[in-house]
């Protein structure tokens, strides 16, 4: 008996061996025929943000942009504003607000300015084009002839923009304070900040966008002939307006630059025949256009907010 237990024991061990050989034989032939096969190929690297239903619904809330700078405009760039700290997002959300939840109230956006925005036609022409794309936009401009900061830095006109509770105010100043002959660009970064010291009293939370001005010509006489040059002082105006909004993390749209900064601005107007003869100001045909671009620059703005 204990000789059959043994043999017993002896055959159900060569059985267990004969199944792991088996066994062997199995994982060793999967193993060569897989090694015939062509290398799988690597796992794509997805780096694009995976987006909500949320996120790629919004990617049908941007608005298609419609203008673009004049085709024969030389030495221009990409018409964009500059808000590197996000100072705009709370116009943005409220735009979106109106475009896709119907919300019953309006956006207002207050527009400040001198002669180039008095004569109405290029604040209403931002205000015409926002009206369109969004819907409830109500467009406020509040514009002096030879108007500078100082013009506006008292407390009885920055309590009445105070009183239309804007979600938007623009300041479009510059060209004025660039006409005189003692221009500094220390005193003008003074004056800005004493406007904007006041307006932050009245407005605290309001987003603020700066632009700069389209440039101009100064008079001269040349052998006793009326000439024009190109006014030299602009450029500084441009940079003390850019360097205050971005020192205080302010908006800036800088048209001057944009449309071809000191070398080709005021000579894209010019040839195209839309300055006026005082070299000074411009034709409508002009004060559209930069209202047009104005309001792409805000809406390629809001397209970038709903995007990303």
């Amino acid at each position: 008996m204990k000789h059959c237990s043994m043999e017993k024991s002896s055959m159900i061990k060569g059985g267990s061996m004969k199944r792991i050989d088996l066994l062997l034989i199995l994982i060793i032939s999967l193993a060569s025929g897989l090694a015939t096969q062509d290398a799988l190929p690597p796992l794509a690297q997805v780096n694009a943000p995976v987006r909500t239903s949320m996120q790629l619904r919004e990617k049908n809330d941007t608005i298609p942009l419609t203008c673009s700078i004049p085709d024969d405009f030389k030495g221009t760039r990409i018409n964009i504003i500059r808000d590197e700290t996000s100072w705009l997002h709370s116009l943005y959300e409220r735009l979106r607000q109106i475009k896709q939840e119907g919300s019953s109230d309006s956006v207002r956006i207050v527009h400040i300015g001198d002669s180039h925005t008095r004569g109405r036609i290029f604040p209403r022409t931002v205000g015409e084009v926002l009206q369109e794309s969004f819907g409830a936009v109500k467009y406020t401009e509040i514009c002096i002839n030879g108007a500078t900061c100082v013009t506006f830095t008292r407390p009885d006109p920055i309590r009445q923009m105070a009183a239309l509770q804007p979600d938007l105010l623009i300041i479009s100043l510059g060209t004025n304070e660039s006409h005189g002959r003692n221009y500094k660009p220390e005193i003008h970064y003074n004056q800005l900040n004493e406007l904007l010291g006041l307006v932050r009293i009245y407005m605290p939370d309001v987003p603020i966008l700066l632009t700069t001005p389209p440039g101009s010509y100064e008079r001269i006489r040349v052998d006793r002939k009326r000439n024009y040059i190109i006014n030299p002082r602009t450029i500084h105006a441009v940079n003390t307006i850019c360097r205050y909004a971005e020192g205080h993390s302010l908006g800036v749209w800088d048209m001057y630059t944009i449309l071809g900064e000191s070398s080709h601005a005021c000579l894209n107007w010019k040839n195209k025949g839309m300055m006026r003869p005082d070299h000074v100001y411009y034709m409508p045909e002009a004060y559209t256009i930069q209202g047009q671009l104005l309001a792409e620059a805000l809406i390629k703005g809001y397209n970038h907010y709903v995007l990303f």
